[in-house]
């Protein structure tokens, strides 16, 4: 167990300024059984072996697609032993069975670092399963006794994360709580994991991660910590907890729906709140960096936000341009479709199982079957427990979505400095269909830089305003017609002006 330490916290890891990231929920995307039938049985997972599907390597297949896309970062949604979903943990020291075990999570991990790939777990620690242990021995002591004192309460029963009975909030604030959560923090660095994605962040506020963090970081100084950050202030919630990086909700919202509602000011307005969200906060002067997205495991996919799917071009040029560390939800990059339902099991059509290599994927998807798709996902049982298997916006559209994906991140690859880059929006030429976003910053030769973007939501072409590095017509990449005219910003399209 690690010393608590009373020095300043490091600075964000170096690496993160170079980071751009792929963000995968593995149980639906191996293929698991939506939850863990074997938990009835007498007893599990204690024999050596015993339930363990080996289905994790499965990432193996996607990891050279990961590299194709421009992206360095693996960011992986729960592994740990769980009972259904993942946020409900049984034991955070060990690998889901339904997925595998220890040995299969080297492997991927030394897969991923061979091809320079860091590796991003998903720490739920704000709660756990009503089955984990430690809430067991709570509700068997009572709320007086120390073990009581692990969980948070309402009145006499276990307190629950967000209405939900079956997830019990740990108290952060108990020593021996805290103590757990730097072990397997430090535990997983020590396997190989390059950082924590921490769930929830926000419930138990900045103040009861910083001693945790602060500790952890004594230790892994190079781990990024990403913590998820609903809405308020992100600049004071990374300076107070210790966080490297704050989920962009705010930003991922004024993507969505400005696009939806042609209403560009809507996100020149988040634009502007991001930059305050960048700016040096606290004693320290702590500089947080964004994680950025267009959709996660959480929420609606982007593809289904858009009524007109020729607007998908413009989304994703924000993703890849604008600061901070971009990621793409595995699925957006094919044009994937899935909405959020707010009941029991609305998440799953946002999680769903994928085939079993992308270039399964894509051949299925040109030759526009349905069943094809599916078979290619591989596993039946994964069907007959009622998962979700990817669904495609526009099928043979898909290698064209994502040829727009590696165009424009492998423009921000070449351009590093974007990662910093200072964001101002030209009021003058604002308007609900058209923007002009300025990015300015310097390269790591000290020389000043600047690119233009240029956002066209109209149904007619525009001049741009100078030389036209790249440009995606929405049309051309859904339809596969009319390319983009030279020194043009495309209708329903991007332009990337120098």
């Amino acid at each position: 167990m690690s010393e608590r330490p009373t020095s300043t916290p490091p600075p964000v890891p170096a690496w993160l300024h170079d980071a751009i990231a792929w963000q995968v929920y593995p149980l639906g995307f191996c293929g698991a059984p939506l939850s863990r039938e074997d938990l009835a049985a007498t007893s599990y997972g204690d024999a050596d072996g015993e339930n363990i599907v080996h289905r994790l390597g499965r990432l193996t297949g996607w990891l050279d697609h990961l590299v194709s896309l421009g992206a360095n970062v693996l960011i992986l949604n729960p592994i740990f032993d769980s009972v259904s979903h993942g946020y409900d943990t049984l034991d955070h020291r060990r690998i889901d069975p339904r997925l595998g075990d220890e040995a299969d999570f080297a492997q991927l991990v030394e897969e991923a670092h061979r091809r320079g790939i860091r590796v991003v777990l998903d720490g739920v620690f704000n709660h756990v399963s009503d089955r984990h242990p430690a809430v067991r021995r709570a509700v068997t002591e009572g709320p007086a006794s120390p073990d009581g004192q692990r969980i948070r309460w309402a009145g006499d029963f276990p307190y629950g994360f967000e209405g939900n009975s079956d997830l019990v909030e740990l108290n952060l604030a108990d020593p021996a709580v805290q103590d757990a959560i730097v072990d397997v923090m430090g535990l997983w660095l020590d396997r190989g994991a390059d950082g924590w994605r921490l769930d929830a962040m926000y419930a138990a506020g900045p103040e009861a991660w910083a001693p945790i963090l602060e500790r952890v970081k004594a230790d892994h100084p190079e781990a990024w910590i990403l913590g998820e950050v609903l809405h308020g202030d992100d600049a004071a919630f990374a300076a107070t907890s210790g966080a490297d990086s704050i989920t962009q909700y705010e930003l991922w919202k004024a993507i969505w729906s400005s696009l939806h509602d042609t209403n560009l000011f809507e996100l020149a307005h988040a634009l502007r709140r991001g930059e305050e969200f960048r700016a040096p906060t606290g004693p320290a002067g702590h500089v947080q960096i964004p994680q950025t997205f267009l959709g996660n495991h959480d929420t609606t996919r982007i593809a289904s936000q858009l009524p007109d799917g020729r607007d998908l071009a413009v989304a994703v040029a924000l993703l890849a341009l604008l600061p901070g560390v971009p990621t793409v939800y595995a699925g957006d990059e094919f044009g994937a479709l899935a909405v959020k339902e707010d009941r029991a099991g609305g998440d799953d059509a946002v999680r769903p199982v994928f085939p079993a290599s992308p270039e399964a994927l894509l051949d299925a998807a040109v030759a526009g079957d349905r069943a094809r798709l599916e078979a290619a996902a591989g596993d039946p049982a994964r069907e007959a427990h009622g998962a979700a298997v990817l669904s495609l916006l526009k099928p043979d559209a898909a290698p064209r979505i994502l040829e727009v994906h590696r165009r424009l991140l492998g423009l921000r690859r070449r351009e590093p400095w974007l990662a910093d880059a200072a964001v101002t929006v030209d009021e003058g030429s604002l308007a609900n269909e058209y923007a002009e976003i300025a990015l300015t910053g310097t390269d790591g030769d000290g020389q000043e830089r600047r690119l233009l973007l240029v956002l066209n939501l109209s149904d007619e072409d525009r001049g741009a305003p100078g030389e036209v590095l790249e440009a995606v017509r929405g049309a051309n990449m859904i339809d596969g017609v009319g390319g983009a005219g030279d020194g043009t910003v495309p209708a329903h399209g991007v332009a990337v002006v120098r």
